[in-house]
């Protein structure tokens, strides 16, 4: 068959927005995943702008909505002088496998990097298909060249640097390239880490920056590598930043599969020994991680991907950055663990649902590090969720029972629930997850101090698309559980799955308001909760309320502020908040009263749990 000769790639048209919040992208007209940063310094090849400039490097997303797969056919950039003004210039489309690299098929653009070789050129490392290749995973690493940061680009090597076959045979999968050149001219010394699935590898090259040096060997020392290698040098210590997804109910790192932290170890060389020294990045919203991490303008960054996007999800990420900050106290220097921005508050929208406050506990601990207890009341519902989406209890061996429970800290007044499960496999199999044969809520019985089912349900579907709806009449109760009666075949259960349980309030007969707030000056915490009237019965009820700023409340004044009243979906509340003087007592001649309320479930002889 005939032979196709690869064309240079060149820059997609280019365009620059402004925007100083993560993602960097973030409108959902363009997932972004896979971050590498390199600096191009002033007056480097390809860079007169008179100051030096970060690229990010990324694959580009394309997978719809509900695909759980990674569609990726190309490699995109994103460019700034200044990270904190938030102007970038994004290249959508710099290189595609195919085009530049004649023995790739196309697709399967995963992460890559970008570093100035010795001789001031730019090589853009990348894992591909090789079209012919014999091995069981045609997973190989190939290596582009260009003068410029933005192209055109060619095959620097003519075929893979690495593979199943090359430069030694190996059964890995071959992805994540990670590069660090080492030293000062003339003496640099170029090495390669890459590998994938808790193998990592690694191979010094020449300084053409494709020949063997070593041959590869097995990097060993970090604790709960998974994948998305990082090398880089601060000082005299190297550092490798990783994905790790060492799960469990006390990890580090995460309490779920599929989700990853950023971890990472140091080392006084970068053939190692390398030291295992924590977590620099908790498990974000994507089920994958991948960190870049350098110093720009002399400030150092992560960059990594979240599924924070508009329309974002776990195939269709976007790019964010945050500044990381060091402790030099320590020897070899610690990165601190980072703070994600934009810093997420609580939701405020008044709503009828109260499971996001409560306290979760299930039938089954440990949850089987596969599925996250978080998840059943996240108030998130994906299209096609992975198992960290939900809360499951199989394990292959399921037993006829199962149960989820909410407490919350004070009585709450509800009426209503809302379930979203999920199932692999129908009811009356006896497998996998499916739909449970019944279940039914229960609450608990404050009077009585015990367990009993919710008066008057209007029933308890099964189905496995959307919420199934239930209401029942309303009562009062610091505790609620949801019992499944798992589905069976007569000698085998199904497990079960949940996506999400809400609970809802009651609503109150009429408008709630909020009583007037008195604080002194300097003061800016307001009660934790309102009263709330159910007819005869009034509960003290959570309220969120806007921020109150020290400005607010510098010196004495009345103001008005919004809360948010958990449960109560009508609207927010409004109350006045006076600002007093301390030594202000005038008028003030009534004792306070004091009155305990105990909290959570009543036991017997006057105990409560």
């Amino acid at each position: 068959g005939l032979v196709g000769v690869a064309a240079p790639a060149h820059a997609a048209d280019s365009y620059t927005f402004t925007n100083t919040t993560n993602p960097i992208l973030g409108d959902g007209s363009y997932y972004s995943a896979d971050p590498a940063p390199v600096v191009v310094p002033a007056g480097a090849a390809g860079n007169d702008s008179g100051k030096d400039q970060l690229y990010i490097y990324t694959g580009h997303d394309e997978a719809g909505p509900s695909t759980n797969d990674f569609v990726m056919n190309e490699w995109g950039a994103f460019r700034t002088t200044d990270v904190e003004a938030g102007e970038w210039t994004h290249y959508p489309s710099l290189m595609r496998p195919e085009q530049v690299f004649a023995w790739a098929t196309s697709g399967r653009a995963y992460a890559g990097q970008v570093v100035r070789g010795v001789d001031g050129r730019y090589y853009w490392y990348v894992p591909i298909n090789e079209r012919d290749s014999p091995a069981s995973d045609k997973f190989a690493i190939g290596v582009a060249v260009s003068e410029s940061p933005t192209g055109p680009w060619t095959d620097h090597a003519g075929g893979p640097i690495i593979s199943q076959r090359v430069p030694t045979p190996n059964t890995i999968h071959n992805i994540d390239p990670t590069i660090l050149i080492d030293g000062t001219a003339p003496n640099q010394r170029v090495y390669l880490w890459w590998g994938s699935f808790s193998q990592l590898r690694m191979i010094e090259l020449q300084q053409d920056m494709k020949t063997p040096v070593t041959t590869q060997r097995s990097v060993t020392g970090l604790t709960g590598f998974f994948e998305a290698a990082w090398a880089f040098k601060r000082n005299d210590t190297y550092y490798l930043a990783y994905a790790g997804n060492n799960a469990g109910p006390t990890s580090q790192c995460t309490p779920a599969n599929y989700h990853a932290c950023i971890a990472y170890a140091t080392a006084s060389s970068p053939q190692g020994p390398w030291t295992y020294r924590g977590t620099v990045l908790a498990p974000v919203s994507s089920t994958t991680s991948h960190p870049g991490i350098l110093e720009f303008g002399g400030s150092w960054y992560i960059v990594y991907h979240t599924a924070d996007a508009v329309g974002g999800g776990h195939f269709r990420r976007s790019v964010a950055i945050d500044p990381i900050e060091w402790d030099d106290t320590q020897s070899p220097p610690r990165m601190k663990p980072v703070t994600t921005t934009p810093v997420r508050g609580p939701d405020l929208t008044p709503r009828p649902n109260i499971a996001q406050a409560a306290r979760v506990t299930v039938s089954n601990e440990p949850v089987p590090t596969q599925y996250w207890v978080k998840a059943l009341n996240d108030e998130i519902v994906r299209l096609n969720p992975l198992p960290p989406d939900m809360w499951g209890t199989w394990t292959g061996n399921n037993p006829p029972q199962q149960w989820v429970q909410y407490t919350w800290d004070q009585p709450m007044r509800i009426s209503g629930s809302q379930i979203e499960f999920w199932n692999d496999s129908p009811q009356g199999s006896g497998v996998g997850v499916a739909a449970p044969a019944r279940w039914r809520i229960q609450y608990w019985d404050l009077a009585a101090g015990r367990w009993a089912d919710v008066p008057n349900p209007s029933g308890f579907p099964t189905g496995t698309r959307g919420f199934q709806d239930t209401t029942f009449d309303p009562v009062t109760t610091t505790q609620v559980r949801a019992v499944f009666d798992a589905s069976t075949n007569g000698s085998t259960y199904s497990a079960v799955a949940v996506e999400e349980w809400k609970v809802l309030a009651a609503q109150p007969e009429s408008a709630v308001t909020a009583p007037d707030i008195k604080v002194e000056v300097g003061e800016t915490e307001l009660p934790a909760s309102i009263p709330v009237s159910f007819g005869a019965e009034t509960l003290w009820v959570p309220v969120l309320w806007d921020p109150v700023r020290p400005e607010d409340v510098a010196v004495p004044r009345t103001f008005d502020t919004r809360g948010t009243v958990l449960g109560y979906a009508a609207e927010r509340v409004v109350a006045q908040v006076t600002v007093v003087s301390p030594d202000d007592t005038d008028g003030d001649e009534t004792a306070p009263t004091l009155t305990l309320t105990a909290l959570g479930s009543a036991g017997g002889a006057g105990w409560f749990r």
